[in-house]
Formats: C-alpha cells, sequence, structure tokens
C-alpha cells in the first residue's frame, strides 16, 4: 500500500522579509556612515538613509504576511519572518523614537534662552564662511510664541561671578561638547556684551547647527543666553532644546567646581 507524502506549505514571505531586513540594515548602515562624514554629499545620503528605512517596513509588512499565513496555513517559515522582523525593528528604533516624539512637538528649528530678543549670529566674514554663507533668520513672534508654551524650561543663566569669568566656562563649557568655535569676542568695548559663535554636530547624523552665545554683565554678574537653529529641515525633534538645556549645565557644573 503506498502512503502519499504531503508536504507542508512553505510561505516565501518569511525568507524574503529576512533578505529585506538584512539589505535595510546594511543600506542604512552605510548611508549612516556616508552622512556622518562632513564631505559628503548631504541630501543623497540622506535619501538613501530614507530608502534603507523604506525597506526595513516592507521588511516588517512581509514578515506579518508570513506570520499570517503560518497561522491560516502552518506553512513553514516562521523562524526566517521572526528574524527579518527582529532585524527590521532594530533598524527603525531611533527613527520611531525621534518620529513619535517630534510628533508631540511644534515645527521649530531655532531655539533660543531670550524669545524676546534672541542673540544675534555674527556676520563677520569668517562666520559666515564656516556657515556656508548662511545667516540663520529670525523665525519671527509666531515661533516665539510657540517656543514658549513647548519648552517654558528654556531661560537664560545667570552667574554670580563677573561676565569675563562667565565668558571663560561657556567657552570652555563650547570646547567640552565638541563644538567647533568659529568667532569668540570676550565680553568689553562699546557694546560690552561677549560672543561665541559655533558649530554643533547632531549626535546620530552629525548634521551641522549653528549655535551662538550671548555674555552679558550684569549688576550682581552675569547672564548667558544661547541660541540655536537647524540648517536643514524646519523641524528639529526638540534636538535644539536638548543642545542648549546641556550646554547651560555643563556651564553650570564647570561655575560650581570653580568656587
Amino acid at each position: 500500500m503506498r502512503r502519499l507524502l504531503v508536504e507542508d506549505p512553505v510561505t516565501h514571505a518569511g525568507p524574503l522579509a529576512r533578505h529585506l531586513a538584512i539589505f535595510s540594515l546594511f543600506a542604512t548602515g552605510i548611508a549612516l556612515l556616508i552622512v556622518r562624514d562632513p564631505r559628503a554629499d548631504v541630501s543623497a545620503a540622506l535619501v538613501a538613509l530614507a530608502a534603507g528605512l523604506c525597506v526595513a517596513v516592507l521588511a516588517i509588512l512581509a514578515a506579518i504576511f508570513a506570520f499570517v499565513r503560518v497561522w491560516q496555513e502552518g506553512a513553514r517559515g516562521l523562524g526566517a519572518a521572526l528574524g527579518g522582523l527582529l532585524l527590521a525593528v532594530m533598524v527603525l528604533a531611533y527613527p520611531a523614537y525621534a518620529g513619535l516624539r517630534g510628533a508631540r512637538l511644534p515645527a521649530l528649528s531655532d531655539i533660543s534662552t531670550d524669545p524676546d530678543l534672541p542673540p544675534a549670529f555674527s556676520r563677520s566674514r569668517v562666520a559666515f564662511a564656516a556657515r556656508d554663507g548662511r545667516l540663520p533668520p529670525d523665525p519671527g513672534r509666531a515661533a516665539r510664541d510657540m517656543q514658549r508654551k513647548a519648552y517654558p524650561q528654556i531661560a537664560p543663566l545667570t552667574l554670580d561671578i563677573d561676565a569675563d569669568q562667565a565668558f571663560e566656562l561657556a567657552r570652555q563649557a563650547a570646547l567640552k561638547r565638541h563644538w567647533q568655535i568659529v568667532e569668540a569676542i570676550r565680553p568689553g568695548g562699546r557694546m560690552g556684551q561677549g560672543r561665541i559663535d559655533a558649530i554643533a554636530r547632531g549626535l546620530v547624523l552629525n548634521l551641522p547647527d549653528d549655535v551662538t552665545v550671548r555674555v552679558r554683565p550684569r549688576a550682581d554678574g552675569a547672564r548667558i543666553d544661547v541660541r540655536s537653529a537647524s540648517r536643514l529641515g524646519n523641524r528639529d525633534f526638540g534636538g535644539n532644546a536638548d543642545r542648549i538645556r546641556a550646554y547651560l549645565d555643563d556651564v553650570s557644573n564647570l561655575a560650581l567646581a570653580a568656587k
């Protein structure tokens, strides 16, 4: 008597999900390395990075389709689908976190501790060249009002030391954060205030942002204001506010250590 061998169905979506996830992992990794290179074409690298993230989304969709077939028909390929899903989630984890966080924040890309009179960026030839000939525009009253609501804790730092000492602490804090200082003018002269213009780079993408620090003397010490503006896009996902908070915390810690 002949026995018929019936093979379990196999879903091709599982291996497809794994292959797409592996491709997205390598594609986003290479694109991220290119984006972080200051000499690279940032626009093209960001497009490649976005394409890699889209492939990761396709991998998740393929894995879900594979899970449905495994559940309904008992098809094989569950292990490949799970592997593809995990890899794709790894690729998308940080972009998803940043996107969800940014969705809860207003579309701002220029943050200042003094919304009424934000520190002005230097117009000197050296500063212009460092910013690729760009002068960040004032975002306007509406954007400043949105900043007040979204970041009420972003405020100036006042220190009970003279302006020259405060300037030196501000400069040291900028160096500690590996900012590229393009211009530093000590307090004094006709205006009396000091200024530090610098370029800061993001932790993940290493994209350049423009920062200016203003140090003004007060009767009881000195006041430090900071302005941070993104060069790319109209939404910073909270990055500029985070930078200002961390920088002023560094200045405060240096001031405490100096006492």
